[in-house]
């Protein structure tokens, strides 16, 4: 059957698609980098990397989201001088926010990495995040047209050569400048990044321009502005108080594990295994996620400007247990042979050390990012802002409570992460069935796949045990238990009635 590439489905599926060889390619680009620079200045580098999500919260994420949605609406009206009204002045925002911005990190960047970041050592790829900053916010703003717009694969395809790019760049000049101090490691790589976010930022710009259309009725211009703060203003406070929080987790987490007792490099070691590479490994499945939430937003915001309550429901029902077919099992068998591939890809036994909490944990915030790009598609970001808040408050405080008792350590991380994205996933689920009247369907959404996910992830830590005792080697005994365990996920979900050709349905007529 013929799939519609006006389809929610079908935005997905070139998006899960891309994302999947993006993330793929990511991970492998993260293997070779841990090799080469060693897991301390790999704490030094995702040290600065929340820095970063910071400015882009600061300057583009609400700009984003206001084109994404507005465009899908403009579109669905046949508005399309509208949809290039919209761009342009959220880029000219964008322009002016970043300005600012980047005046206040110029001027400000010692006390930042020294007081902030609690290391000196991060001044220089501080410094060399404006640029990439700038660029990733003119790629995304262009990027979300495209999506509002449903022409998905222009930014699909960009996506796919960014991540080639980086790769290739980032290697390349650690490879002919290594060695180098830490300092100079972390600029290296940040260089490498500008690289590709060159070619993108330019590549999108000049697409974009070839759609754009200045023919038909335009937006009287206050109105307009009005329009893109109520969208831009409330996202953009989520994002960024979100990130705040993330990067003082980030910044808390190896000052906290000082404050119990470890020493320095200690400390900065074990904050970049479990954000560099344990939590890299457990993030590799969820790319599926982020281009369901991107496909999301503007599909409800289209359903709701249309008036069809009935369609915004399927969707988000959809959305919802396409999540937990996909990603359950993606995270018991992740839990199941998690501490071989550490080991083998990373030659870190410590990655896969809290890797069964960790993916509960991942699990539960895949759930609540899926609700949350709900809420922001039902015109509903106050909800999502101020949940996110809530949930993100939680983490900081467990981690600072929590990791300086002595003997908790990273544990009383894990026991944050888990029980502040329980926590979101709680507060958006009401917010979302408030505002749609969802009901539950809890055997197909959870019970069929969880129960499905659980045996399998049982069994191929059986098989792993077997294998590892029979002298295979730990690489390819993952390889043969993450076969084995899909197979089996596939064949118990099945035998519960579950059918997945009815869930992922591909006809014109089911597509949203």
């Amino acid at each position: 059957m013929k799939l519609d590439r006006t389809s929610m489905l079908y935005g997905t599926l070139v998006l899960t698609l891309t994302s999947i060889v993006s993330q793929f390619l990511g991970f492998v680009y993260r293997i070779f980098l841990s090799r080469l620079i060693g897991a301390e200045v790999m704490g030094l580098y995702q040290l600065i990397m929340p820095v970063f999500s910071v400015l882009l919260s600061l300057t583009a994420v609400g700009l984003t989201a206001a084109v994404s949605n507005l465009s899908s609406q403009y579109h669905a009206m046949g508005r399309p001088a509208v949809i290039g009204q919209v761009l342009r002045r959220c880029l000219a925002c964008f322009l002016l926010l970043f300005a600012a911005v980047a005046a206040v990190v110029v001027l400000l960047y010692d006390p930042i990495s020294v007081y902030l970041l609690g290391d000196a050592r991060t001044q220089l790829g501080l410094l060399l995040l404006l640029p990439c900053v700038l660029l990733t916010g003119v790629e995304n703003l262009h990027k979300h047209y495209f999506y509002g717009t449903g022409s998905i694969r222009p930014p699909a395809a960009v996506e796919l050569c960014e991540q080639f790019i980086r790769t290739g760049a980032v290697l390349g000049l650690l490879v002919l400048f290594l060695p180098q101090n830490p300092e100079r490691t972390v600029g290296l790589i940040v260089l490498g990044m500008i690289t590709c976010e060159v070619f993108s930022a330019v590549t999108l710009f000049f697409l974009t321009r070839r759609r754009l259309s200045r023919a038909g009725s335009r937006e009287e211009g206050r109105h307009l502005n009005r329009r893109i703060a109520s969208i831009a203003v409330p996202i953009g406070l989520t994002s960024l108080l979100g990130n705040l929080m993330g990067s003082a987790t980030s910044v808390l987490i190896p000052q906290r594990l000082v404050h119990a007792g470890a020493q320095v490099s200690e400390a900065m070691e074990a904050f970049g295994v479990l954000c560099g590479m344990t939590l890299p490994m457990l993030c590799l499945p969820t790319a599926f996620i982020g281009a369901l939430g991107l496909v999301l937003v503007p599909k409800l915001a289209e359903g709701v400007a249309l008036g069809r309550p009935e369609l915004v429901r399927r969707r988000v029902g959809r959305s919802l247990l396409a999540t937990s077919v996909l990603i359950l099992p993606a995270m018991s068998l992740l839990a199941a042979v998690g501490p071989d591939l550490g080991a083998a890809l990373f030659g870190e036994p410590a990655a896969g050390r809290y890797i069964l909490p960790l993916a509960a944990g991942v699990a539960l915030s895949c759930y609540q990012s899926v609700l949350a790009s709900a809420l922001n598609g039902l015109g509903r970001p106050q909800a999502a802002a101020r949940n996110a808040i809530f949930s993100g408050a939680v983490e900081l405080a467990c981690v600072y409570i929590l990791m300086g008792l002595p003997g908790l350590g990273l544990r009383g991380y894990v026991a944050g992460f888990l029980v502040s994205t329980a926590l979101g996933l709680l507060l958006n689920w009401r917010d979302v069935r408030r505002c749609t009247g969802l009901r539950p369907r809890l055997f197909q959404w959870l019970t069929a796949p969880g129960l499905s996910a659980l045996l399998a992830g049982l069994v191929t830590n059986l098989l792993r045990q077997v294998l590892s005792g029979a002298g295979m080697s730990p690489l390819s005994g993952a390889a043969v238990c993450l076969v084995f365990g899909a197979v089996l996920y596939l064949a118990a979900l099945q035998a519960q009635g579950v059918n997945l050709g009815q869930i992922f349905r591909l006809g014109r007529a089911q597509a949203g």
